[in-house]
């Protein structure tokens, strides 16, 4: 091959995505050459480790903008190296270590929430003998191929190469949603739900991605975004494209009317897996749609305001309305989860403007959300999780930390001063409002008094009502949980009290290559 057609890999600016990736395979190995009574501290060593060795790298990576890959000297835009795509691995790594640590949480029940066996018949005699096992550690494999995928989502210049990683950080993902311990049959049913609309998601992704193939003559972004005004082609096919690829990615990012999955499928998981994607899905799904939209499509941003716009509305209204007659505290946050993403499409719609404020939003909503499902992992009747809020009432006279705890996490979601849920929602309206985006913050600041409500209520529970004679017990956390709420409720109020740091870093990190 001459070296005018030799291929040049820049190594450094894959390397995030290159050290998650062979730790996934190290774990499946360990599971096969470790014995079992040894396996879960070797393999959360390994998990943490590689994600912490991803971040590093991403922080080394810091000045670089371009492709990874390069042909003759010419740039191909598969994976793309430039600040937001850093930004949004970093946080998708440190979110994941925080993650994993609650997935290997076993204090708080004995075994772990995870099963030993998931080819073992629910609720059969041997289901109920392998309780009493620890769970499965293949979890931390499963995790590590995600987060992969996550990373490279993120970094994506073409439509194809995001679609392979789409698969990557879904497939995992709909597995780990049905090894629940206990109530297996709920969780299976919300893997199987969460599957069968995932695989209809990916199917518009593809139909999309050839209509925009035909519009365009290329699966690459920039060169989609040059032919929106340069293409001879009917612009139908960029109407069908767009839409056909926004469904895929709505859905991913449980926006109205794709999110119906989301409470069903945040309430029969496993906790520990609720909260992975609930802050690192997120980051990686508005990551994809800040790419395309900024990257692929702002040269037609007139064929597609309107139509995300109303979505946005939908979101944003219809997640605070359908959060206030929620009785279970698991699908209280899965529809909170729903309306986050109504605010976070206004910075997906202002474009540019509202880029760097966007990737704010998503990295303090990751750690408050978090930390959020970790306490509600401690807070058991018995070996099962105490869902409904009625369980909660009186917890802050039986276990005043753990109140004070989720009082802060809920004020934060609720979006009250000095704590990041304010910080992030008031950058994101005053770069939307920069972008003459005044009906969309209108509805978001009227979404968010309503979405207060649900919160509020939860704080009056947890201080003002009486406890039940028989009210559900606050396990003591391992270190591994106890650091997860920790790193929560300080990040919550540090970007609440001193965003200043941050949102420096998003400010210098908020343009994309090609843009």
């Amino acid at each position: 091959m001459s070296e005018s057609t030799a291929l040049t890999i820049d190594w450094a600016g894959l390397a995030p995505l290159v050290i998650v990736f062979v730790a996934a395979f190290v774990g499946l190995l360990v599971e096969a050459t470790v014995p079992k009574a040894r396996r879960l501290p070797v393999q959360v060593a390994l998990a943490v480790g590689a994600l912490a060795g991803a971040f590093v790298a991403v922080v080394l990576n810091a000045d670089k903008s371009g492709p990874v890959f390069s042909l003759g000297g010419t740039g191909i835009g598969s994976v793309i190296v430039d600040g937001p795509g850093l930004f949004l691995q970093g946080t998708i790594a440190i979110l994941s270590i925080v993650a994993v640590l609650l997935l290997a949480e076993r204090r708080t029940v004995r075994g772990g929430d995870f099963v030993a066996e998931a080819a073992v018949v629910a609720d059969s005699a041997a289901d109920v003998e392998q309780r009493r096992e620890d769970g499965a550690t293949e979890i931390f494999p499963l995790t590590l191929f995600a987060v992969t995928g996550m990373m490279m989502f993120v970094t994506s210049g073409d439509l194809l190469t995001m679609f392979v990683a789409l698969e990557m950080l879904s497939l995992p993902l709909y597995l780990l949603c049905g090894l629940a311990k206990r109530r297996r049959l709920i969780s299976q049913e919300a893997a199987l739900k969460y599957f069968l609309l995932g695989a209809f998601a990916s199917a518009f992704y593809v139909y999309g991605m050839a209509m925009l193939y035909g519009f365009a003559g290329t699966v690459d972004l920039a060169g989609i975004n040059a032919a929106g005004v340069s293409s001879g082609q009917p612009r139908m096919f960029l109407y069908i494209g767009v839409a056909m690829i926004a469904v895929a990615l709505l859905f991913k990012a449980a926006a109205v009317p794709f999110h119906m999955w989301t409470p069903d499928v945040y309430t029969g998981a496993p906790t520990p897996v609720t909260a992975l994607m609930a802050g690192c899905v997120k980051v990686a799904a508005f990551g994809g749609l800040l790419r395309v939209f900024n990257v692929g499509l702002s040269s037609s941003a007139w064929d597609w305001h309107l139509i995300l716009t109303v979505i946005a509305v939908a979101t944003m209204i219809g997640g605070a309305i359908f959060a206030v007659t929620q009785r279970n505290i698991k699908r209280l946050l899965a529809y909170s989860s729903i309306a986050n993403a109504g605010y976070l499409l206004i910075g997906v719609i202002a474009l540019g403007d509202a880029v760097g404020q966007t990737m704010f939003y998503l990295a303090a909503y990751g750690f408050t959300v978090i930390a959020a499902f970790a306490v509600v992992s401690l807070v058991r009747d018995g070996d099962e999780e105490a869902t409904h809020l009625a369980r909660w009432a009186g917890l802050g006279k039986k276990s005043p930390g753990t109140a004070v705890v989720f009082t802060i996490l809920m004020l934060a979601l609720a979006g009250l001063p000095f704590t990041s849920g304010f910080t992030a929602k008031f950058s994101l309206f005053a770069a939307a409002l920069q972008a003459d985006e005044l009906g969309l913050v209108i509805v978001g600041v009227v979404s968010s008094a309503i979405l207060a409500f649900p919160y509020l209520r939860v704080v009056v529970l947890l201080w003002l009502n009486e406890p039940a004679p028989d009210a559900p017990t606050v396990n003591l956390p391992s270190p591994m949980a106890g650091t997860v709420v920790a790193a929560g409720v300080a990040a919550t109020l540090l970007l609440g009290v001193a965003p200043g740091f941050l949102l420096d870093i998003v400010d210098q990190a908020s343009t994309f290559l090609n843009t």
